[in-house]
């Protein structure tokens, strides 16, 4: 839930998780006494039990949390503490009435497409850390999806409300925008909480905005900004689909050809694994 706004959950223990990786590693370098071999058995399943209802509690977590904070967001708005705005009336009120637009978004979204003249403050960034804790949740996060859609493991900014208040006075006028909406709503719990009263939310975030609503900077249109990993190189997400549907098969051919690729390397692998098998099965008979 941290990539939503929400504070940080306890993810798996580490410690465990090693010790599990490190069982194995070990029982598959060392041949086992016949006695052990039962045990053994029984204690990677349950390491296996252990780990599924870790993941299970994790994401019963997250769904608790994320039921709660949308409670307090609709609040937030059916009493107009924030106000709505469409991408394209965001694009207005920035062009003549000169108001300011604050991307909440990392920087993995932010480098692709911005708004021109944009306020950057990111609520949430890509957590570079290398420490126990961190890498758990990396791994966690990557096995829970984040190889298929690129999303990297992100953590909050403990100094984004600072960071905020150094930029801007409690009465300023700030249109607040995120990729899909989520962490902006966020965002816009912490700035009001904070003492800002006229806050402006968009709607959908950029990915909802055309080409035409907002003066665009970066490689890449609003919409594709937020996608990425194996589904972004494929051409499989709904964004690129429909840019696919505008392109024409120029644009399908390209991703056609990845797909192609992508089933030759994993033939190479399957088959170079094969020989490797072998061979190591003939040095071991001689």
């Amino acid at each position: 839930m941290e990539a939503l706004g929400l504070p940080p959950l306890s993810t798996v223990s580490v410690s465990r998780c090693r010790a599990g990786v490190l069982g194995r590693t070990c029982y598959s370098n060392f041949s086992v006494p016949s006695s052990l071999k039962l045990s053994t058995t029984h204690h990677k399943r349950h390491g296996i039990v252990r780990m599924q209802a870790y993941e299970e509690e994790y994401e019963l977590k997250q769904m608790k949390d994320m039921a709660a904070a949308r409670k307090r967001w609709e609040a937030l708005i059916r009493e107009e503490k924030v106000k709505i705005l469409s991408p394209r009336e965001a694009g207005y009120a920035i062009q003549l009435s000169n108001k300011t637009l604050l991307d909440v978004r990392p920087s993995t979204e932010r480098k692709k497409a911005w708004v021109k003249g944009s306020t950057w403050i990111p609520i949430f960034e890509v957590d570079d850390r290398f420490d126990v804790g961190t890498l758990s949740r990396k791994i966690t996060n990557f096995m829970m999806g984040g190889w298929w859609s690129g999303v990297p493991a992100l953590s909050y900014d403990s100094q984004f409300l600072t960071k905020v208040e150094q930029k801007f006075p409690k009465d300023t006028d700030l249109i607040v925008a995120c990729q899909k909406g989520l962490r902006s709503l966020a965002a816009c719990e912490l700035l009001y909480n904070a003492g800002y009263s006229n806050l402006f939310w968009v709607q959908g975030g950029l990915e909802a905005a055309e080409e035409e609503d907002l003066v665009r900077e970066g490689p890449e249109p609003f919409k594709l900004a937020g996608i990425g990993g194996l589904s972004e190189f494929l051409g499989w997400t709904d964004q690129q689909r429909v840019a696919a549907t505008k392109e024409g098969w120029g644009y399908r051919l390209v991703f056609s050809a990845r797909l192609v690729g992508v089933f030759l390397v994993a033939d190479a692998f399957f088959i170079g694994a094969q020989q490797l098998g072998r061979y190591l099965q003939d040095i071991r008979s001689h």
